[in-house]
């Protein structure tokens, strides 16, 4: 993920030790067949802060988390994070592996990230909420 001229550095982010060790593993796995999203994913966390899974702050993005966020000042959406195989945009489900979702891993509530999309195109996301609440489409 590069960044954007809007921000110079990356917002730091925290991860569970289970989800870190879990999205390495993703990442190492489709290395060769979706590198794009590996790399993406595998930068995430490399730069993320690991801690025990009874440590990780309330209200940080983690697999399964209910996230509110904004997209290039648009309209507020809802998802929740998981894993590629639970992935349904139309229930409200979005995978780790896409842009969006390798951004919101370890983000808290009022934390935002710029990147370069493969468009080439300036992206600025804002996480606005962060729960454990069920999302319906």
């Amino acid at each position: 993920m590069t960044t954007a001229p809007r921000s110079r550095r990356l917002p730091i982010i925290t991860l569970a030790h289970s989800d870190h060790e879990r999205l390495a593993n993703l990442a190492n796995a489709l290395a060769d067949r979706e590198s794009a999203a590996a790399d993406q994913l595998a930068s995430e966390l490399e730069r993320a802060r690991v801690v025990a899974d009874d440590r990780l702050a309330p209200g940080t993005v983690r697999m399964g988390a209910v996230v509110r966020f904004s997209l290039d000042d648009t309209e507020p959406r809802t998802v929740r994070l998981v894993y590629p195989g639970e992935a349904d945009i139309e229930k409200g489900r979005i995978s780790v592996l896409t842009p969006v979702g390798a951004a919101l891993i370890g983000l808290k509530a009022g934390q935002s990230i710029d990147w370069i999309g493969s468009d080439k195109r300036s992206r600025h996301l804002q996480v606005l909420e962060v729960t454990a609440d069920s999302v319906e489409a």
